[in-house]
């Protein structure tokens, strides 16, 4: 029994593995890890950055896979572990409002989030800019494109589990036309997953080495008894490019703007082969989260070099309390974020 409430479904058939000795921060890798290999089907080269979910008996998932010719889109996978995966051969056929194909010209980093009744998977495509997309499923056969929620340039939005106060909420992180060399996490609200507004700052990047370039949102924020966790990424710059960390803090659960707790340490850090060498070096990206409330365990899939998925844990205890011993907060992480 956890001391940190979890609020969410119990789920037994959680992939887990116990912590190693030795072992020092809250967050330990899967010992089999990378657990989807490069040329995972025929003409996707890569699958990484994606997002995973219970569904029935198993798990199913969004995931990005980058075609031999370079442009990502967004494939289904199914498992019955969480960690073996069998993937659709041909990307989720998208469709608008009457049932007509559309899609968009490429999709990348996609997230997926049960509210309510409704599978909502979101992602970064080109809308004469670098911009969110978003579509609902109920069966995972029709995926209806909704609206995109906001103009160029925005990436990584995230989606929160259940609506607070009659709203959905969103994380984005607003950006530029290049690849960013700078951004915070906003919060958004809607009525209806179509107009968005009330726009709040959360955070953003800070004086700690490995998220002193710019953060954004990762996985899904999961409801706990001490507040909103958050699994983030955080970016530093180096001689040989940028470097993606694993970050955790703790939003408040009726108020999301405001943060009551961040860490000043990173989670995870590129250490493995497989995070370190890739197609993209040095990367260490959270996308999705599975948790079980009877046990507090916590399995954490991230994206690993823009090359592999890997698989993490924790349990909700012992990540909660390593946030609070090592927190730190700026002035504008404790606002509302309106100004």
């Amino acid at each position: 029994m956890s001391n940190v409430k979890l609020y969410c479904d119990n789920l037994p058939n959680i992939p887990w593995q116990e912590k190693p000795q030795g072992q020092t921060l809250p967050l330990w890798r899967y010992t089999e890890n990378p657990v989807i290999a490069r040329n995972p089907i025929p003409g996707v080269a890569r699958i990484f950055n994606s997002a995973v979910v219970p569904y029935e008996d198993g798990f199913i998932g969004v995931f990005r896979g980058e075609q031999l010719d370079g442009i990502p889109y967004i494939y289904l996978g199914r498992s019955a572990d969480g960690i073996h995966w069998d993937f659709d051969k041909e990307k989720i056929p998208f469709v608008n409002e009457k049932g007509e194909p559309f899609m968009p010209p490429y999709a990348y980093d996609p997230r997926l989030v049960k509210v309510d009744d409704t599978y909502y998977a979101i992602w970064c495509q080109d809308a004469y800019g670098a911009a969110i997309g978003m579509a609902k499923t109920t069966d995972f056969k029709t995926f209806t494109r909704i609206e995109n929620p906001f103009l160029p340039f925005n990436r990584n939005a995230v989606l929160f589990p259940r609506k607070i106060d009659g709203k959905f909420k969103l994380l984005s992180r607003p950006s530029d036309s290049g690849h960013t060399p700078f951004g915070d996490i906003y919060i958004s609200e809607s009525p209806d997953m179509e107009y968005w507004g009330h726009h709040r700052h959360v955070m953003g990047k800070s004086g700690n080495w490995w998220e002193n370039v710019k953060i954004g949102g990762g996985a899904a924020p999961i409801e706990t008894s001490e507040g909103w966790l958050l699994f983030y990424h955080g970016v530093t710059g180096t001689c040989n490019g940028l470097v993606y960390s694993i970050g955790g803090a703790i939003l408040d659960r009726d108020e999301p703007s405001k943060v009551l707790y961040r860490c000043n340490t990173f989670l995870l850090t590129p250490e493995e082969w497989y995070e370190e060498r890739g197609f993209v070096p040095n990367v260490c990206f959270p996308c999705a989260t599975l948790q079980d409330a009877e046990t507090g365990r916590i399995a954490v899939y991230y994206g690993c070099a823009d090359s592999y998925v890997g698989l993490a844990f924790t349990t909700i205890d012992e990540v909660v309390s390593y946030i609070k011993e090592h927190s730190q907060l700026t002035e504008s992480d404790r606002e509302k974020g309106i100004r």
